[in-house]
């Protein structure tokens, strides 16, 4: 089945980093299994990112950090996910200052399961693509867009689209919450 708009979104599992202040983690504490059904009811904005400790990665990651209150009072959550470890993303969140205290999980994808399920799997590089879906509180697909790595993504953006989404409604282009939409 191809990865299209409309179709169920696959499931996601694997070992995440938990919300919050990374400076008080460790081993024991750090570390949660997740996976899409514990946001049944729920908007989730999923999105992939190439690695850990990398360049653009982190200016998009703290976005979506700075703006997940706005994801929050749209009912939704926020998972970010990479083909690292979760150790890695528990060490990368403890020393960047702009991860350290991120409200949302960073799940691991060390083997590229989740990748591939969402046709984002690079072979050749054996990371993910810049790839993100929202899927509804039914759990379908409702957007997808994937960005080349070198190109990091709007979180307002996103916003914008999920708002949109959740009009259930025609809405032009440039839309913006409040607006009228389409009749």
């Amino acid at each position: 089945m191809a990865l299209l708009v409309g179709n169920k979104a696959p499931v996601f599992q694997g070992i995440a980093v938990i919300g919050g202040d990374a400076t008080s983690f460790s081993p024991d504490n750090a570390f949660k299994n997740i996976s899409l059904a514990d946001y049944n009811g729920k908007w989730v904005v999923f999105f992939f990112y190439p690695l850990d400790f990398t360049f653009v990665c982190p200016t998009e990651i703290e976005e979506f950090g700075k703006n997940y209150e706005a994801f929050k009072n749209l009912n939704c959550e926020v998972v970010a996910c990479s083909t690292d470890s979760h150790f890695s993303h528990l060490a990368w969140r403890s020393s960047h200052p702009g991860l350290r205290n991120l409200p949302f999980p960073m799940l691991a994808d060390f083997k590229g399961d989740n990748a591939k399920s969402y046709d984002i799997y690079k072979e050749e590089t054996g990371y993910a693509l810049r790839g993100l879906y929202i899927i509804d509180p039914e759990g379908e697909l409702k957007y997808s867009v994937v960005h080349p790595e070198a190109v990091g993504r709007n979180s307002a953006e996103v916003l914008r689209v999920l708002s949109a989404l959740q009009t259930g409604k025609l809405t032009p282009c440039n839309w913006e919450a409040g607006q009228n939409t389409l009749n």
